[in-house]
């Protein structure tokens, strides 16, 4: 069964792994700067299953021109054909929101799903051998991410998005964002008490978040859960900053800014050498 097991795993990362390569195939001509493409979404918390979209985003640096210029950072989803999503944003955008701790983003520094640009490697590895410091860079701003997305994930639990009227119409509700209510419950839980960012992100309940993804509650019982686990975590939030004065890791600040001055300044030197 072990090596049934591994095949299965195998295959599975194999899968994630071309696709990644697909959508860096899709969008890399128009960023041929390009720093890594990363997966995002439930394979990373390993909630997925056989049909789970392959989302991804990918990390671009402004060539020298739109530096210059101050022409505005590249953010913006490319949709594939199949309808995965492959968010391109400037490096320096998306240094943005590491700092402002969003989950959504944090995590593609955990994900093993990744394809680095061998120009680019080495110089962005300090971001990497930092991502637990990234994932701990604002107490503050990480409790109200975790907060805000939950409260996001309630208030479309029965609004009919063109993207879910399917779920509402099945089940009166989308399961799939009771299940991320859950876990961002229960990752909250864990972060507070300490545990490594990494192992986080990996729930304890995973069976059972699949169970409540797949829509195992009656709507009713849905909105109270939701409601009862939205306040609980609004509540811990409440107290935790009653008890304590914000926290921000200057460390972080300097591994990240370094790291934009290397980059940039290898960029533009090639870039200013070809043209020369």
């Amino acid at each position: 069964m072990k090596g049934v097991f591994e095949i299965e795993e195998r295959s599975h990362d194999e899968k994630i792994m071309r696709r990644l390569s697909e959508h860096l195939d899709a969008v890399k001509e128009k960023h041929p700067e390009w720093v890594g493409i990363f997966l995002q979404g439930s394979q990373n918390y390993k909630l997925d299953y056989e049909g789970s979209d392959v989302d991804s985003k990918l990390i671009v640096l402004p060539s020298f021109e739109d530096f210059v210029l101050n022409r505005k950072p590249y953010s913006y989803t490319h949709i594939m054909e199949n309808d995965e999503h492959v968010d391109v944003k400037d490096i320096r955008l998306m240094f943005d929101c590491f700092r402002k701790q969003n989950i959504n983003f944090v995590e593609i520094l955990f994900t093993k799903y990744r394809i680095l640009n061998p120009k680019y490697a080495s110089l962005f590895q300090p971001v990497l051998d930092s991502r637990e410091l990234i994932g701990r860079y604002n107490d503050f701003a990480s409790l109200n991410c975790m907060v805000g997305t939950a409260m996001e994930k309630q208030k479309a639990l029965c609004h009919p998005y063109p993207a879910t009227i399917d779920k509402i119409e099945r089940f009166g509700y989308d399961p799939k964002q009771l299940h991320h209510i859950l876990r961002l419950d229960e990752f909250m839980t864990r972060w507070l008490a300490g545990e490594a960012y990494e192992d986080c992100l990996l729930s304890k309940k995973a069976d059972y978040l699949k169970q409540i993804k797949f829509g195992c509650l009656s709507k009713d019982d849905a909105v109270n859960m939701a409601e009862v686990y939205t306040s609980k975590m609004k509540e811990t939030k409440a107290k935790y900053m009653e008890e304590h004065t914000p926290t921000v890791n200057r460390a972080v600040d300097y591994v990240l800014n370094q790291t934009l001055i290397d980059l940039f300044k290898y960029n533009f030197k090639s870039e200013i050498g070809c043209a020369a």
